[in-house]
């Protein structure tokens, strides 16, 4: 007689984390730019620890503030330029 046939157990997947520093637009450095998520009063902001440049939005993911600011930045940039 044989033992019975174990079954496997599922294999746990990796959540994958979002990064939660950034390069700033300014001052261009790498890791200087941090994401702080207020859900109190629903805001995201960020700000540059170098060049003291911040930047606050509705609150989404930090990936997402720090796309809404980089919009922000160009649509600045554009509208100076012309």
């Amino acid at each position: 007689m044989g033992k019975r046939k174990s079954s496997k157990k599922p294999q746990t997947r990796v959540k994958q984390v979002l990064d939660k520093s950034f390069r700033c637009m300014f001052c261009a450095r790498t890791g200087s730019v941090t994401c702080k998520m207020d859900t109190k009063n629903r805001v995201g902001r960020l700000q540059c620890k170098d060049c003291n440049q911040s930047f606050q939005v509705h609150l989404s993911e930090p990936v997402d503030v720090y796309s809404a600011w980089i919009d922000a930045c160009e649509l600045s940039a554009a509208t100076n330029f012309h």
